[in-house]
């Protein structure tokens, strides 16, 4: 089984080809212009790879949460050529998939993406057998909230992410020895850790409908949040 992946929800985005047992080709792609970038990355990857598109067996999509652009590029990007190569197509959360990444941690996993605007996106993850297990909803908050949320846990956490490294400072100060940095190695969710998660599904044909697989936003755009000020404004 041949999987293609695309993972746009970080300013630093990647894809890769390969299949349940090894990653044949994978390449980063690095700034805002994903849109530019993404299918001349991904001639690349079928260059570099030797892989023509019709021998696909699947496409693995990371639906974030992250950047509002980069994921409405990626994520309709995965769905065309889904579609157009009738292929069927996995969507998988990219705070998963950074958590994945550490799976072998042996504290609590804390995947966090910074979300801008001075708020991450988050999820915690309890390490299993061959991966890691969501525990409770995805979420968005200030670092500190994070950090007083963590800090009333008791637990020991790994923390794992961009958000992490950028608000090391802030989550350090609140939880000391509590918590530990992972590398930053890890720093962003890869399209390779998206290939190992699709593959066994595509495998055992646990796919996802295409009208399913859509952005993971948490919270408003920009553009959203604007628009509600200048209503509010308007109305007053």
């Amino acid at each position: 089984m041949i999987v293609l992946a695309i993972e746009t929800s970080t300013p630093q985005s990647s894809v890769a080809i390969g299949t349940e047992s090894e990653i044949l080709a994978q390449a980063s792609i690095t700034g805002r212009t994903h849109q530019e970038s993404l299918f001349p990355a991904l001639d690349r990857l079928r260059a570099w790879s030797g892989v023509d598109l019709q021998h696909l067996g699947g496409i693995a999509v990371g639906v974030g949460p992250g950047l509002f652009t980069g994921l409405r590029v990626g994520v309709q990007a995965a769905k065309s050529l889904a579609q157009v190569l009738n292929l069927p197509i996995v969507g998988i959360v990219s705070l998963d998939a950074l958590a994945f990444s550490v799976r072998h941690a042996a504290r609590t996993i804390v995947a966090v993406i910074d979300g801008r605007r001075g708020e991450v996106f988050h999820g915690t993850y309890r390490p299993v057998p061959g991966g890691v297990l969501r525990e409770g909803d995805l979420a968005v908050s200030s670092p500190q909230a994070l950090a007083a949320d963590l800090l009333a846990s008791g637990e020991e956490v790994l923390l794992v992410g961009d958000g992490a490294i950028l608000y090391r400072k802030e989550l350090s100060e609140v939880l000391g020895a509590q918590a530990e940095l992972a590398s930053e190695l890890r720093i962003r969710p890869q399209a390779s850790v998206l290939v190992e998660l699709a593959a066994p599904r595509l495998l055992r044909e646990e796919y996802d409908r295409l009208i399913d697989v859509v952005p993971v936003y948490l919270r408003k755009s920009d553009a959203e949040i604007t628009w509600d000020q200048r209503t509010r404004g308007a109305s007053a």
